[in-house]
């Protein structure tokens, strides 16, 4: 079976995979966590991974907030 990718990148989105993820760590589910970055500091997202117990992501693409061109570009 393929892995499952869960994709985040914001602050609200945390908040709702947060259970999903709790859910496939309960069933053992092979799973990548992909977070883009588009929230990026301390207030807007690393405080909801603690605060939902969210492991670090697998790959942190850090999009960040530049151009749709600049974040192509990574």
């Amino acid at each position: 079976m393929k892995p499952i990718m869960v994709v985040g990148g914001t602050r609200p989105e945390v908040v709702k995979l947060s259970p999903v993820i709790e859910g496939l760590e309960r069933l053992g589910a092979d799973y990548l966590f992909v977070w883009s970055g588009q929230h990026y500091d301390y207030e807007l997202s690393r405080i909801f991974f603690e605060r939902f117990r969210v492991a670090d992501p697998d790959e942190d693409l850090r999009v960040g907030s530049g151009t749709h061109a600049e974040q192509m570009l990574l």
